[in-house]
């Protein structure tokens, strides 16, 4: 289920800018990836509703796919049968895809917790393994678009669809989540805004801000990566290295640090604590976008795959963490809502504004210049100033954060034994 799931968004997720640069929707990427947040603000939040009460959580995970894969493989038939690439009708039908996929990260997660649950074992030692798996599909599907040079045309997105219907027939396999059949819930309950509740607890609230000001830095690189190393090839002393020629197979070295960085995880959990995990993450990022800024394809390529190294900790030890450490502090009506929250503030808000914000830099930097040399004097600056911000906001959370003991993996699962049977039982969805 997981090597699936993000095979299905590393078709496209990492290459799509290059595709788009291609067909002269250069100065629009940014609204490609900010899509994908906007709709994580309240998408989950219904999808997690509709399967809380009526549908099993793999039943929605399923249906949900069945649209995704038909929205995303009609915006790449879209793309390859006309002959100039329109903006609105692509980025419709893409948007549309996205907003039936984003909920399907957090429906994978209650499927794998449920089944976890349901066998006594600990979700902190045995999920990262399994969530491994979503890593190594990641990979595959990026080094296939590569090969295939699908990385510069619309035939990334067919493969998207095509992979999403693979997994809405694999999801109906799977064992079965329970739904609530309790008394029906207030509206603020339905909707999650009761986890806005935790904003009461000092730490949960600082929590939840940084949480937003990291995801800020969550889909730069992968919203302009491949296209700054691509972007090489129009430097005569760099046209012909590999990697201007490969960036997707280049970048495929931060989704294989993913691998080792999340089985690190439960040890680091256990000796750093939160902070300490977060702390990492967020000075990660500060080396992730710092050695893009000297680095090339050539005798500095060193310094791009150093960032592609360090890309795991700096993504899965915010990301995995975070979710790992909701599911820890909540209490258990309020989890499925906290991990909508999380999500809601990192890939929603957090991901949306940085973005944004990185579209409107690197336009003004890089899209206005007319020379290859000046192009790549304004990627240098760009992503130094995104390099900046991850520091501040280190240095900062450093100082403000105060962490909460995490309960241990006994405690954990003496709370759910303590708590079950019953129609009202836990689900994980976020």
């Amino acid at each position: 289920m997981n090597f699936l799931e993000f095979a299905v968004w590393g078709a496209y997720l990492i290459s799509l800018g290059n595709f788009l640069s291609r067909v002269g929707l250069a100065e629009q990427i940014g609204w490609f990836y900010a899509i994908q947040g906007i709709v994580s603000i309240f998408m989950p939040a219904i999808v997690g509703i509709i399967a809380d009460r009526l549908i099993q959580a793999q039943k929605m995970l399923s249906l949900c796919h069945i649209l995704a894969g038909a929205f995303m493989c009609a915006a790449g038939a879209y793309a390859l049968t006309t002959s100039t690439v329109e903006f609105g009708p692509l980025f419709t039908l893409y948007s549309l895809s996205v907003a039936f996929f984003m909920p399907t990260i957090g429906l994978g997660n209650s499927v794998a917790f449920n089944g976890l649950n349901k066998a006594g074992l600990d979700t902190i030692t045995h999920f990262p393994p399994i969530r491994v798996f979503g890593t190594v599909g990641f990979i595959c599907a990026m080094l296939f678009v590569n090969f295939t040079q699908f990385q510069t045309n619309a035939y990334q997105l067919i493969t998207s669809g095509v992979l999403s219907f693979c997994l809405a027939g694999y999801a109906l396999t799977l064992p079965a989540c329970p739904v609530n059949t309790s008394k029906a819930a207030s509206i603020s309950e339905s909707l999650g805004l009761n986890a806005f509740k935790l904003f009461k607890v000092k730490s949960m609230a600082i929590f939840f801000i940084f949480s937003m000001l990291l995801g800020v830095s969550l889909q730069i690189t992968n919203s302009y990566g491949n296209v700054f190393i691509s972007s090489f090839a129009d430097l005569p002393e760099f046209a012909s290295t590999w990697g201007a020629r490969n960036a997707n197979a280049l970048i495929a070295i931060s989704q294989a640090s993913e691998t080792l960085c999340i089985l690190l995880i439960p040890f680091c959990l256990k000796r750093f604590g939160i902070k300490g995990v977060m702390l990492m993450s967020m000075v990660a990022w500060v080396f992730r976008f710092g050695f893009f800024s000297t680095g090339d394809t050539g005798s500095g390529l060193w310094m791009i795959i150093a960032s592609c190294i360090i890309y795991g900790i700096a993504f899965d030890f915010f990301n995995v963490s975070g979710g790992l450490y909701v599911d820890q502090q909540t209490s258990r009506e309020l989890r499925s809502s906290a991990q909508g929250l999380f999500m809601i503030m990192t890939n929603g808000i957090g991901a949306t504004c940085g973005t944004l914000a990185a579209q409107a830099i690197v336009n003004r930097l890089v899209f206005t210049q007319i020379t290859p040399e000046g192009v790549y004097a304004g990627w240098k600056t760009a992503w130094f100033i995104f390099a900046a911000y991850a520091l501040v906001v280190a240095v900062l959370f450093f100082f403000l954060f105060k962490s909460t003991p995490t309960p241990s993996a006994a405690d954990a699962r003496k709370s759910i034994e303590e708590s079950e049977p019953g129609p009202a039982g836990r689900v994980d969805h976020i």
